[in-house]
């Protein structure tokens, strides 16, 4: 097994076609993302799905509500590593106030690979955490998306000079 996680943010319902908050090109990303835990899975690579699930204290959101179908991991996805951890989120930084942590310890995870959606937002945050800095981390740059081009890649570029981005090509 690698020392290497990983992590795929939010495939969820929700941000696909005929989902409460459709994203550029996810249906693209997702199959990059796909194809990309099938390599993962053939060196080692642990998987973690992270899914964001709103607050029900806040309030009714305008997505991620628990028990939709658009709160869902996406099937495919899901299919893709049916025994890897699922950790659940409120925050937009997947390690606040959740099992990611314990489960990136118990498996010895030294590195993290992220990718998934919102770039600018959930992708960035759980890259950029307090809690990551542990990690030798990388961002995905071709695994991740969000409402447009150019915020995905302002978000890339000001992330750049915390953290490495890489392509999916460099790593598989």
């Amino acid at each position: 097994m690698s020392d290497t996680a990983l992590l795929i943010i939010d495939l969820q319902y929700d941000y696909f076609p005929d989902g409460a908050y459709p994203l550029w090109r996810a249906g693209e990303v997702k199959d990059k993302i796909l194809s990309a835990m099938a390599r993962a899975e053939s060196k080692g690579i642990m998987p973690v799905h992270i899914q964001h699930i709103a607050d029900p204290a806040q309030g009714l959101s305008p997505f991620f509500n628990e028990g939709t179908h658009g709160a869902d991991i996406v099937a495919d996805i899901k299919a893709a590593a049916p025994d890897a951890p699922v950790v659940v989120k409120h925050y937009a930084d997947g390690f606040h106030q959740t099992s990611l942590e314990a489960v990136l310890s118990e498996h010895n995870s030294k590195k993290l690979l992220v990718c998934g959606m919102m770039t600018q937002n959930c992708v960035t945050h759980t890259a950029i955490s307090k809690a990551a800095e542990k990690y030798d981390v990388a961002i995905i740059s071709d695994l991740c998306t969000t409402v447009t081009e150019m915020l995905h890649l302002i978000a890339l570029h000001a992330v750049s000079t915390r953290m490495k981005l890489v392509t999916c090509a460099d790593v598989f």
